[in-house]
């Protein structure tokens, strides 16, 4: 063909199953008009094609973390996500950040990382080529599986597909990978779902011993007052359930959780704006007797027929 440029391969899959798993939503009409439409968070391996996919509402972080969890549930944690590069997944960091030469995390890349879990981002949107396509699988075959059961709402869906459809997919799909080595590894078991699977914040200890959180009071136990001194760090940590969890951090690195109890929240200061004074009334032009056209000054300095100031009296001729 005259014009085209040179053809550019397939990259090569990985090696090993777990090595890196690409991690995207698809918004579509998946219930064809039968109820809401949803997003359906995919995740497929790169070396065998191995596929899951969890439907939710939106591309969010929890969604993300719930595709996830499943995944590691069912395979493993593994070493790397190849992701968008959205504010869910992967951040640029600030101008504060690049001074203190720190990392730049979203709050699902903080996830990834208590995990040993890496995240490429995407350089182009032709680099989601694999996972584009698995899409376009899904939007054909799934659809169609769901129109013949009615499928019309999330939670069944995600039933069937965990019963049924994914274990069908996947046997007439997945291919074999390259080597026989598993790259999932186990989860660490010692750190709890809660501390893993959040949301996390710093916050400062207020002089009253009271941590400031979204709206909420947190009153430290007096227990915890003498480890945690005011005007310290702490952290903030809450569940997709919205359970708050005070955490303070040691110079060994070890974490202790610490007691509160509701207090009232700080209510944010309201600038104060300095009035702005009201300026002199423009004089106004109005007819003088006689058919006279005279400039009244409307000014406080002056209430007569005159120019601001003056004490007598202008007429035009």
């Amino acid at each position: 063909m005259r014009g085209a440029g040179p053809h550019k391969p397939r990259r090569e899959r990985k090696a090993h199953f777990g090595e890196l798993v690409r991690l995207d939503g698809s918004f579509h009409d998946w219930f064809e008009g039968r109820g809401p439409r949803p997003c359906v968070m995919t995740m497929v391996d790169d070396a065998t094609s191995t596929t899951l996919v969890r439907f939710g509402a939106e591309e969010t972080i929890w969604a993300a973390v719930a595709v996830l969890r499943a995944w590691i549930a069912a395979y493993g944690v593994p070493r790397a996500l190849y992701t968008d590069w959205k504010n869910v997944y992967k951040r640029e960091p600030t101008l504060n950040e690049r001074v203190r030469g720190e990392a730049a995390y979203t709050q699902f890349g903080r996830i990834c990382q208590r995990l040993d879990v890496a995240i490429i981002g995407a350089a182009s949107p032709q680099a989601k080529g694999r996972i584009e396509r698995n899409h376009g699988t899904q939007q054909d075959r799934l659809i169609k599986k769901m129109r013949l059961l009615s499928v019309s709402d999330d939670a069944a869906a995600n039933a069937y597909v965990t019963a049924t459809y994914l274990p069908q997919h996947n046997a007439r799909f997945a291919v074999a990978p390259a080597s026989a080595v598993d790259h999932h590894r186990a989860r660490e078991r010692r750190v709890t779902d809660d501390d893993i699977f959040c949301l996390e914040e710093k916050r400062v200890v207020g002089q009253d011993f009271v941590v400031q959180y979204n709206g909420h009071g947190l009153q430290l136990d007096r227990a915890a007052r003498g480890r945690v001194p005011a005007k310290s760090t702490v952290l903030v940590r809450e569940t997709e359930a919205g359970r708050l969890r005070v955490i303070h951090v040691g110079r060994d690195g070890h974490e202790t959780v610490c007691a509160w109890t509701p207090a009232v929240a700080r209510a944010k200061a309201t600038p104060i704006r300095p009035a702005i004074p009201s300026a002199a009334p423009a004089p106004q032009i109005r007819p003088a007797p006689g058919g006279r056209l005279g400039l009244r000054c409307l000014a406080s300095c002056c209430a007569s027929t005159a120019m601001p100031g003056c004490g007598g009296s202008r007429t035009s001729r």
